[in-house]
């Protein structure tokens, strides 16, 4: 893979991060303008930290592209692939923006 063609790619995969985090934004937070208030109000029911309930609920997506790549003679859509690969992504970009709000509070 050339260097424009990743540049492309990684440019489309952004693309879909974003506009998956904007379609589920109301499925997971409802009318809360918290876009972290399902991890937060996980970490309360499970008496943990709101990283510590993303990366529990982020381990699935992890666990099936495991599985995926370690597939005896599996042929997988790309359509799969891809929506494993961006969730796996969208966790991350919310496990920094906790960080960052937790940051925020601690430097307050």
């Amino acid at each position: 893979m050339t260097q424009s063609e990743f540049k492309l790619l990684f440019a489309d995969q952004v693309m879909k991060c974003e506009e998956t985090l904007r379609n589920k934004r109301k499925e997971y937070t409802g009318d809360n303008q918290d876009r972290l208030s399902s991890f937060k109000i996980a970490a309360s029911l499970q008496g943990c930290t709101p990283q510590r309930a993303l990366v529990g609920m982020m381990a699935k997506h992890i666990i099936s592209l495991y599985d995926m790549c370690y597939a005896k003679s599996a042929a997988f859509k790309k359509e799969l692939w891809d929506e494993k690969i961006t969730d796996s992504l969208n966790y991350l970009f919310l496990l920094a923006a906790i960080i960052r709000e937790e940051a925020a509070f601690e430097q307050n």
